[in-house]
């Protein structure tokens, strides 16, 4: 019975790591289409997070199995499976935004208008590590480095503050740019999005761990 749940655990985890692969691609696509102002790109970016929802309800399917058949008996089994299925939902959601950023890119692309990316990319980079770390994190165990992804949230909330004064200020200047600079805000606001669920992610390693989730119970 404990090697049959064992190796339910490890395809669990193979599974969830595809998924967290293909999330970083996604996210990379985004990136990438808008440095490079790539309709094509973003288009298939737009068409992979499908991929993403496919990977999510199989993840879904392995936790349900390990949860009503296999019975975990022990407590940090369950914290795991339990921390698992909670991920997944952040995960798909950080697909879901950079397939938002691309099509908002597409919209742009089309109007013959160019972003401003100075602040954006420095925020992607930002939100693409802490997604990585937390993902790490879990497959590691790794509360540390989950403790870590959680305070990284201060440095791209306040890189999106910066980027949201910078586009109000270009609105007051020449309202003929408001709906670009909206649209640009919107990218920049995704990508905050995106970190917030890196931080969600995080908080459930922690939970994985210590059996404690919302680690400001904790530190």
């Amino acid at each position: 019975m404990r090697a049959n749940f064992d190796n339910k655990l490890s395809e669990l985890n193979k599974k969830l790591l595809s998924m967290a692969a293909m999330t970083e691609q996604i996210i990379a696509m985004s990136i990438k289409s808008l440095e490079e102002q790539d309709t094509k790109l973003a288009r298939e970016t737009v068409e992979f997070d499908a991929k993403i929802n496919e990977a999510e309800r199989e993840v879904e399917r392995i936790c349900l199995n390990l949860l009503l058949q296999q019975q975990p008996v022990f407590a940090e089994d369950l914290r795991r499976v339990s921390a698992a299925l909670k991920m997944i939902t952040d995960i798909e959601r950080v697909g879901d935004q950079s397939a938002d950023i691309a099509d908002l890119n597409i919209r742009l692309i089309k109007k013959k208008q160019k972003w401003d990316l100075s602040d954006i990319s420095e925020m992607a980079r930002a939100a693409t590590q802490m997604v990585n770390d937390a993902i790490d994190a879990y497959v590691n165990d790794d509360e540390n480095l989950a403790r870590k992804v959680i305070s990284s949230d201060d440095k791209i909330d306040e890189l999106f503050v910066k980027t949201k004064d910078k586009i109000i200020d270009e609105i007051a200047a020449d309202k003929a740019n408001s709906e670009k600079a909206i649209d640009t805000l919107m990218v920049a606001k995704y990508f905050e999005r995106i970190g917030d669920h890196a931080v969600n992610i995080a908080e459930w390693v922690v939970f994985s761990v210590t059996g404690v989730h919302k680690t400001e119970r904790i530190m």
